[in-house]
């Protein structure tokens, strides 16, 4: 390695096609055709796809509308979320008779370190080939996992050899996995970032290698340290088994595109009722309010405000999202609002990481 940092031994396990595929497990009869979950084809979003779907080009995020004209003979199901939490549940107990330090991403993914486990058993190989194997066996769901050295190379490894499948990446094949790795597959890395990427030449890890911290920050701002660093195999983030939401808030997709603003407010005052009920249970402030506007052609537009103190005040929050509403006039009818809260009262003073901290010469089997 180019730089000496603690070695841990780290699996990303993420199900696939989650919620589409507890669909099939509790409807057999939609096993083998193409099914969508959530959404419908006149209104609202796709949660998640099936992988009979994809194979028409389905994708979350997608439009009901768009997914069905690439795949007419698609099944569109009403999410569930009760019951992907229930099996999210029995996954993690599974997590759990291996590592107590288990960082939950989503219902469907999370991260383990077993470094020091609870079988004793020192290759993380053969634990993410149990745990998978458990899944399927016991709640008859596939799952796919990534193995490495730290969390970023884990993440992106569970992906490789998606779905159904693993992929792990030894301490000494760190460096040329990384190097050869599209810069779309960098975890972080989405369409917009990608363009820039591109555009300053940089199309593999090794293209990203090959640039100074100082050009990346430049041309990418504060994410250039991060990927002078991840690209070299130095991503110390440890497992938090208690992960601190960094924003909370609440959205609603309409049944019909809002065009007055009358029943806009009356919208905003619902979505504001529900935010402050997950604010209460949580006992979460927050100082950043933000409004989410996606208007019927699917372009979307938020508006920011940060007050100078904490609040957590159901009004106060109701009253800038308002004001939020009236700062710009609106481009078009709206299918979706949203509030949400940021800049909380949980998040710690950001230090800086200790990229040498450790030294470790042993070879880690994995």
């Amino acid at each position: 390695m180019e730089s000496d940092f603690p070695l841990r031994k780290i699996i990303h396990v993420d199900m696939d096609a989650f919620y589409a595929s507890v669909e099939e497990l509790d409807n057999p009869e939609l096993k083998g055709k193409p099914v969508a979950v959530g959404g419908s084809e006149k209104r609202g979003v796709v949660s998640a796809a099936n992988y009979e779907a994809r194979k028409y080009g389905v994708r979350s995020a997608m439009s009901g509308y768009l997914a069905k004209k690439n795949c007419p003979h698609l099944i569109f199901v009403k999410p569930r979320y009760a019951r992907y939490s229930e099996i999210s549940k029995k996954i993690r107990s599974i997590f759990f008779d291996y590592t107590d330090l288990v960082e939950p991403l989503s219902l469907d993914e999370a991260y383990l370190d077993v470094t020091v486990n609870k079988k004793g058993n020192p290759s993380a190989t053969l634990i993410a080939q149990e745990i998978r194997r458990r899944i399927f066996d016991e709640l008859g769901l596939a799952a796919s996992a990534g193995i490495s050295i730290n969390k970023f190379i884990a993440k992106v490894a569970s992906d490789i050899n998606k779905p159904n499948g693993q992929k792990t990446v030894n301490p000494e094949e760190v460096l040329q996995f990384l190097e050869n790795l599209e810069i779309r597959k960098f975890y972080g890395v989405g369409k917009v970032t990608a363009q820039k990427m591109y555009k300053l030449g940089i199309f593999t890890g090794i293209d990203l290698k090959e640039k100074s911290l100082e050009f990346l920050e430049e041309h990418l701002g504060k994410s250039g340290k991060y990927y002078y660093h991840v690209v070299r195999g130095i991503h110390n983030s440890e497992v938090k088994p208690h992960r601190i939401p960094k924003s909370v808030g609440a959205e609603r997709t309409f049944n019909e595109n809002l065009s007055s603003e009358i029943f806009m407010l009356e919208r905003l005052e619902h979505i504001a009722n529900e935010l402050d009920r997950r604010l209460n249970k949580s006992k979460i402030a927050g100082k950043t309010i933000t409004l989410k506007i996606k208007y019927s052609d699917f372009t979307l537009n938020t508006r920011s405000k940060t007050l100078p103190y904490f609040v957590s005040d159901k009004a106060l929050i109701l009253e800038t999202a308002k004001e939020l509403l009236y700062q710009e006039e609106l481009q078009n009818s709206v299918r979706l609002l949203g509030i949400s809260l940021a800049n909380l009262n949980t998040e710690k003073k950001k230090t800086e990481p200790k990229e040498d901290s450790v030294s470790v010469q042993l070879r880690f089997d994995f």
